[in-house]
């Protein structure tokens, strides 16, 4: 075999290589698609399986709909994106589509609306499951191919929509009266270490790479990534605890009005707030209701269910401030040995159980300090899971933003009537969390699974007002 006859062989070689590999990663992705859809619908119907039908159909909340109008919705937008759109086939229920459609009719109008029963939406659900598997089988998952399937992204979108009503579902079993019908292991004690953790870390002036534009999943409201410039500041090295919080109480927090914007003030006022949601006095114990259970409030647990206005006032009580959405993603993902940002804050690799509280696998928040492993260079912990954290930020879209792959998904929700919410919730599945992702709502929202954590500008004074407790 002469020279040039080698060098071909060599370059077919290559070719062959090239496709297998190209070939396996395709049939990997497959796989983790189908893995990822079917983790989601294991989680709907745990959450609608423990209940029967009244408590299917009855709207336990004004702020939340019935659970089989979520159960069919989901399947709806299943069908429309990956049967219709992705698939191109023809339409299984139609008549449906006006019917879930949730910017058509507000959740305190859903139940006037003819819903499937429970039953009859099960077994939509299983209809469509059926031809989106179908679907996948044949999809061109070219990275470069066509936008809503590239790298399988809408199969991706689907299963994060999928999971966030899951976590809404989560949140109207928190709401709903009656006895408990849903169960998990508590969180892990916290580590040895937890105790002697700092109370913040410096996080220093320069600047990062906020969001993404190579994430395959990633949303638009995530995308592009860009430059952000930030000065030094100090962020509380875990999110602010019950029993720190319950001191803002006893000191008059809520009463007093130096703490609280005009806009925090007559909704405080207007609300009636006093303490989170779900919490009431026994003599001189907190309760508080988690899930049809009545128990005493964890000292060591981060606060949830405080609305953006609690927040902002316990921050301005202890003399700190909220974070902006940048700073909470720099000291989330920047890795200054490198100047790279990271996808979550222990690096790339995909969330365990040994880095973050994540999906619904405890039914509470782990204590502050947990989970070293998780943390960021910086090293604060608990940036990812546990809870929904709130920022200073308005809900706005990055310089570049398009919609995509439609308008509705966050285009008409920007503007100063929501605040960012970072980080996840132990309510929130991995599919649906990372170091971009990027959550919103109004301010005066308690039901959600949100807490929080303070700031300080690098040359502001320090205070000992937010010990981990």
């Amino acid at each position: 075999m002469n020279q040039h006859d080698t060098s071909d062989q060599r370059a077919s070689d290559q070719r062959a290589s090239d496709q297998r590999a190209s070939g396996q990663a395709e049939s990997d992705l497959r796989a983790r698609i189908a893995a990822t859809l079917e983790t989601a619908r294991r989680r709907t119907l745990g959450l609608t399986d423990c209940l029967d039908e009244d408590g299917l159909k009855a709207q336990h909340s004004p702020l939340m709909s019935p659970l089989v109008w979520d159960l069919a919705h989901i399947g709806n937008q299943e069908e429309l994106w990956l049967v219709r759109d992705a698939g191109g086939r023809p339409a299984i229920r139609p008549d449906l589509d006006p019917l879930y459609d949730a910017f058509q009719h507000p959740r305190a109008d859903r139940p006037a609306l003819p819903l499937l029963a429970p039953e009859p939406a099960r077994a939509y659900l299983r209809q469509v499951r059926a031809q989106a598997l179908d679907v996948l089988d044949g999809a061109d998952l070219d990275p470069d191919g066509p936008p809503l399937l590239a790298g399988g992204f809408v199969f991706g979108m689907i299963a994060q929509h999928e999971q966030q009503h899951d976590e809404t579902m989560l949140a109207t079993h928190q709401l709903r009266q009656g006895p408990a019908v849903l169960d998990a292991p508590a969180p892990p004690p916290a580590p040895a270490d937890a105790a002697a953790l700092p109370a913040e870390v410096l996080i220093p002036a320069g600047p990062f790479t906020m969001g993404t534009s190579t994430e395959p999943w990633a949303l638009d409201n995530e995308r592009p990534a860009h430059t952000v410039d930030l000065p030094g500041y100090w962020l509380d090295s875990a999110p602010v605890t019950n029993a720190a919080y319950q001191e803002f109480i006893a000191d008059g927090g809520y009463t007093d009005p130096r703490w609280w914007t005009p806009a925090g003030l007559r909704h405080r006022e207007q609300a009636g707030l006093t303490a989170p949601l779900f919490w009431q006095r026994d003599g001189d114990t907190w309760l508080r209701r988690r899930f049809g259970r009545t128990e005493p409030v964890p000292a060591d647990e981060p606060v949830v269910h405080v609305c953006w206005y609690e927040a902002d006032a316990y921050a301005r009580w202890a003399g700190r401030r909220l974070p902006t959405e940048a700073e909470w993603e720099k000291a989330a993902r920047l890795d200054p040995a490198t100047g790279r940002s990271r996808r979550y804050p222990w690096g790339d690799q995909d969330p365990t159980a040994d880095h973050a509280n994540l999906g619904q696998r405890h039914l509470q928040p782990a204590p502050a300090g947990s989970y070293p492993r998780g943390s960021a260079p910086s090293g604060a912990r608990q940036l990812i899971g546990d809870v929904w954290e709130w920022t200073a930020s308005d809900f706005e879209p990055y310089p570049g933003f398009t919609a995509f792959p439609y308008k509705e998904y966050s285009e008409v929700f920007f503007g100063p009537d929501y605040k960012v919410l970072r980080g996840g919730s132990f309510a929130v599945d991995p599919v649906a969390c990372r170091g971009t992702f990027r959550n919103w709502d109004y301010p005066i929202r308690r039901q959600i699974f949100s807490g929080f954590r303070t700031a300080r500008d690098a040359d502001a004074p320090h205070t000992d007002a937010v010990e981990l407790g």
